[in-house]
């Protein structure tokens, strides 16, 4: 079967990634996996979530993460949640994903007593918001935790490893890495997948859409989605060039 945009079923779509995009936010990157495009900011406080005050160790930091879909990112128009009066159950889910795989890899009690929010903001819609923001999330988080070693408030990365996300699924009884809309509509099995840069599961997202699986199914897409992140986490260390610490930590 041909792929839509003539891709090998093993191929990621074209992966772009800017920094600096914004410059309000302590980091911004702006990345694109193929037509989808997300905007990712972190923001740092210099101080622990209420919750967490109340809780302990004073020292230690929290990393959270908020995700939504701009208007215009589909076609027709998305209707802001805002007016809608509650955050839907999709976004729900997806930020609470974002916010839990970056802290599984990152040390919280190296942040110090911080908060870290990441921003993901889809411009652009087209399968796979939910991979590009992780994967452009860890990137900002990142190179905020980098920035605050440059001023001293900080005194290593505090990181466990590295972390990119990619979707994958069967369309038509084939394995194909990074779908877009197109595919993932059609796909008899989608699957999201987080993974470290050295090859570690964070999380595993797979459904038969009206179909089942097998364990042989199941296996080959994992090892497509080890393919992906291990061509991500390249993207991502030749994004950092101009933070050579970050590179020596993407490419340890």
């Amino acid at each position: 079967m041909a792929r839509v945009d003539g891709r090998a079923n093993d191929e990621l779509r074209p992966v772009s990634i800017s920094l600096d995009f914004t410059e309000n936010p302590d980091a911004s990157v702006l990345i694109k996996f193929g037509k989808t495009i997300v905007w990712c900011s972190a923001s740092v406080q210099n101080e622990q979530p209420r919750w967490m005050k109340y809780e302990g160790p004073e020292n230690k930091g929290w990393v959270t993460a908020e995700y939504s879909m701009m208007p215009g990112s589909t076609s027709p128009r998305n209707r802001r949640e805002g007016r809608r009066g509650s955050i839907g159950g999709r976004t729900h889910e997806i930020q609470r994903l974002i916010g839990r795989s970056l802290r599984a890899v990152t040390d919280l009690e190296k942040l110090g007593p911080k908060t870290f929010t990441i921003d993901c903001d889809v411009l652009q819609a087209d399968g796979g918001t939910r991979t590009a923001s992780i994967t452009g999330a860890f990137l900002a988080l990142a190179i905020a935790c980098q920035k605050l070693i440059d001023k001293g408030e900080m005194a290593e990365l505090p990181f466990r490893d590295s972390l990119a996300a990619i979707s994958c699924g069967i369309v038509d009884g084939e394995a194909m890495l990074d779908l877009p809309y197109t595919e993932d509509f059609a796909a008899d099995v989608d699957m999201n997948v987080v993974m470290t840069g050295n090859g570690s599961f964070v999380e595993v997202q797979g459904t038969g859409e009206e179909s089942v699986f097998s364990a042989d199914e199941l296996s080959s897409l994992i090892k497509l989605a080890g393919k992906g992140v291990k061509d991500l986490t390249a993207i991502q260390a030749d994004a950092v060039k101009d933070y050579p610490n970050l590179v020596k930590f993407f490419t340890k």
